[in-house]
């Protein structure tokens, strides 16, 4: 493809409104939008839906391709390379890869296992490998004494990008119910109730001893590097003001309705996930994503474990009439993200921005996409 090119025949979709047109691209950056017919012979979308491409904070499906199985560690650079062509085959050309740092197993070091993501990720954009763009987004588990100590040498890294703050003890936030952490943590460990109940004493002592400290310390060190910041599973209006106070940008998967609108009334981000919209609700029994939209208090979707639901939960919200038609429901995934992320460049077709473009078929209701473009190339 030739560094400058039109995209015609195309229902295109802008941050306002949609409309049949076309989209003119040179040297990777949008140079012209408009309705009807291009101003030359394009490339023919045949009707299909022009979006942008699709940004995505928060997914740790990294994981799955690095550990497909328990105990089964994959070469982290076939790992990424796996992830990038179904991130991409998404829709998405912008990720946060989220990768979590803090140890509170003790058969298990997640530090040395995330470092070797992140070095496959570098050096995989470094060879230019990758056909979505990569970034960072660590997930700092709060009750774990070395959490501070594994996130310090990331953050000289030029792909971090956000920073969110978890807490995942039994008895805090997600699992106020410690029945809740034991139905899941049990499933996905085999454990036994003895085993369970002295895991829940463990990790709720080594809480107790550095969770407050761990906090203060990584919300300083991210404020010094200028990597923006999420809170995690708020569930009250008193974890939200600690999230204001903290000076937080977004509030990823808040519990309930009462935090989700607290924290869109003080200006964060409100995220949630994806797969809540496409499945009716939350696996772990929380307020559900819908709700949110129809209250408007939804800012940002995300994959969160399945990079297709991005596309799927957009498409599935936009006859919500808080959310503002099909405009309204891309701009959850593109636009919204991009802004919460510190990106200015992309996220809309709009003049003068970068050519990250996804052609959407939709079948059956059901959202395909046929075609990505990243910066004007076309990738998928």
């Amino acid at each position: 493809m030739s560094d400058s090119f039109v995209l015609t025949n195309a229902c295109v979709v802008t941050p306002d409104e949609t409309f049949p047109g076309y989209v003119a691209v040179s040297d990777g950056r949008i140079v012209e939008i408009g309705e009807g017919s291009g101003p030359e012979k394009g490339i023919d979308l045949g009707g299909d839906y022009l979006i942008p491409g699709l940004v995505e904070l928060h997914t740790d499906h990294l994981e799955v391709h690095f550990m497909p199985r328990p105990k089964v560690e994959w070469p982290a650079p076939s790992a990424v390379l796996a992830h990038d062509a179904q991130v991409i085959g998404s829709g998405i050309t912008t990720v946060f890869d989220a990768l979590r740092v803090g140890n509170d197993y003790d058969d298990e070091k997640f530090g040395a296992r995330m470092k070797k993501l992140a070095s496959a990720i570098a050096a995989a954009k470094e060879a230019g490998v990758t056909r979505a763009e990569h970034f960072l987004h660590l997930r700092c588990e709060l009750g774990c004494g070395d959490v501070v100590e594994e996130m310090e040498p990331f953050l000289t890294d030029e792909n971090l990008k956000l920073v969110s703050v978890m807490d995942h003890t039994p008895g805090q936030r997600q699992f106020t119910d410690v029945s809740k952490w034991k139905q899941y943590y049990g499933g996905k460990k085999n454990a036994t109730d003895a085993q369970l109940d002295a895991t829940i004493v463990r990790r709720q002592e080594i809480h107790a001893r550095y969770a407050v400290q761990n906090r203060a310390d990584i919300v300083r060190r991210c404020q010094l590097a200028g990597v923006a910041l999420a809170s995690h599973d708020d569930a009250t209006i008193e974890h939200v003001e600690e999230a204001v106070r903290d000076g937080m940008h977004i509030a990823e998967f808040p519990t309930t309705i009462e935090a989700a609108e607290a924290s869109h009334n003080a200006g964060l981000k409100v995220l949630m996930g994806a797969p809540n919209i496409v499945r009716g609700g939350s696996h772990s029994g929380n307020v559900s994503a819908r709700s949110l939209a129809e209250a408007g208090l939804l800012d940002v979707l995300s994959s969160d474990y399945v990079p297709n639901s991005l596309l799927m939960g957009a498409f599935a919200l936009r006859d919500v009439k808080a959310v503002g038609g099909l405009s309204g429901a891309i701009r959850l995934v593109t636009q919204n993200p991009a802004e919460a992320a510190g990106l200015g460049d992309r996220g809309a077709i709009r003049r003068g921005l970068r050519a990250d473009l996804a052609r959407v078929h939709l079948r059956d209701q059901h959202p395909i996409v046929r075609e990505i473009w990243r910066e004007g190339r076309r990738v998928a």
